[in-house]
């Protein structure tokens, strides 16, 4: 029985791992967008840069989400 949770354990680390990956594409193409919005658009930097806090934010949702079931099967 102890095998098959130190299996279940490991695969929810190596699932978690590639949860991480996602998110953090997602938060640098989000800012990557912006800086490239405010060098076409200067004037609009405060409010681009309001919406860039936003995306990552729920961009970094999907890392919660990641850890939170890595807790779960783990």
């Amino acid at each position: 029985m102890s095998v098959l949770a130190d299996i279940s354990g490991n695969i929810a680390t190596v699932g978690y791992g590639l949860a991480a990956i996602g998110p953090a594409i997602g938060v640098g193409i989000v800012v990557g967008k912006t800086i490239e919005g405010v060098a076409r658009q200067p004037e609009l930097a405060g409010r681009l840069q309001v919406l860039m806090w936003i995306g990552i934010a729920f961009t970094e949702a999907l890392a919660f989400i990641g850890i939170a079931t890595y807790y779960i099967f783990s």
